[in-house]
């Protein structure tokens, strides 16, 4: 099973367990009239008509390059999270008007006891659902199952925070406190969904992965061969799942073409072990010139021209560069 198949699997899952969650929050909500209970409840179902849409969005992402969609169909994940991030504000700011409402016109709360004991009950499945979400995700670098993960996640510590209000309505009988929880977590919800369409729109935009830049950076020198004379014009964009990778490598000039191709094979390998086999490279061979033997480290040089004056340790910012580095 390909990385975009158990993605998508394990989406599936998540999404029919969410609807259970849900089935059960809504019971719980009727048996005790709890608004902050209902903010439980209207956050799973943006779980679950979330999770409909990413099984789509993974579904489609899943689908082999073709000639319309040379890269793939990847971007379909960043759609989803878009889309996630929407609902997810959206049921915030029902929330908010449900408290709001309510404390004008407090409703009697009962059967609270019973209510509490399915309220945590589903915390701790979805805290599980989503903590698998988030490892796979990362794992196959799924923009859909990470976000879809993350707000699972997000809903454990929220329903954790309502269970801490419910507890403190049913020893002190204040009514307002269960509307004030609602109100707070409203706002926690609202942040959520903000920081997942962050996400989402910093993917289609092919906003640059800091993080993910500097491990490789990282991973470039601690393992950089001696005929790596340099490297510049470094691009990373993701496409869901996979990325792509392209990139130009400065190699002694008088390799032949087999030689060179062999050095952009043990780049290629490094990279896809290091990161993931779903990543595409494209690497373009430079010749080194004169102004090269400077930073070169090679040992055996023949045709050297210049001593070594200084390595060139890469960075983020020296490594996309367009030009050849000098001294």
């Amino acid at each position: 099973m390909n990385s975009e198949q158990q993605n998508l699997r394990l989406q599936k899952i998540i999404t029919a367990i969410g609807a259970v969650l849900l089935v059960i929050k809504m019971a719980a909500w009727y048996l005790t009239n709890s608004i902050a209970i209902l903010t439980d409840a209207l956050e799973s179902i943006v779980n679950v008509v979330a999770g409909l849409i990413g099984v789509y969005s993974l579904y489609v992402s899943a689908k082999p390059k073709d000639r319309d969609h040379p890269y793939g169909h990847g971007k379909a994940e960043f759609l989803s999270a878009a889309v996630e991030g929407t609902l997810i504000i959206v049921a915030g700011i029902l929330i908010i008007y449900k408290a709001c409402r309510s404390i004008i016109h407090p409703e009697p709360i009962q059967k609270l006891n019973y209510g509490i004991i399915l309220v945590i009950g589903t915390a701790i499945v979805n805290y599980v659902m989503g903590l698998m979400c988030v490892q796979t995700g990362k794992k196959n670098n799924s923009a859909a199952l990470t976000a879809s993960g993350e707000h699972l996640k997000t809903d454990t510590y929220t329903t954790a925070g309502i269970i801490v209000g419910l507890i403190l309505l049913y020893f002190f009988k204040y009514p307002w406190i269960d509307s004030a929880v609602a109100l707070l977590f409203a706002f926690i919800i609202m942040i959520t969904g903000y920081k997942i369409m962050r996400s989402s729109i910093a993917g289609i935009m092919d906003e640059v992965d800091t993080k993910l830049l500097n491990k490789m950076v990282a991973t470039l020198n601690a393992n950089r061969r001696e005929n790596w004379v340099d490297m510049h014009n470094l691009r990373i964009i993701k496409f869901g799942g996979k990325l792509h990778l392209d990139c130009h490598l400065t190699v002694p000039w008088y390799l032949n073409v087999n030689e060179a191709h062999a050095e952009i094979d043990a780049l290629s390998n490094l990279i896809k072990k290091e990161f993931s086999s779903s990543m595409e490279l494209f690497v373009h061979s430079d010749p080194c010139l004169e102004f090269s033997c400077r930073i070169c480290t090679k040992h055996d040089c023949a045709v050297r021209q210049h001593a070594l004056e200084r390595k060139i340790i890469w960075t983020i910012e020296n490594i996309s560069t367009d030009n050849k580095h000098h001294l």
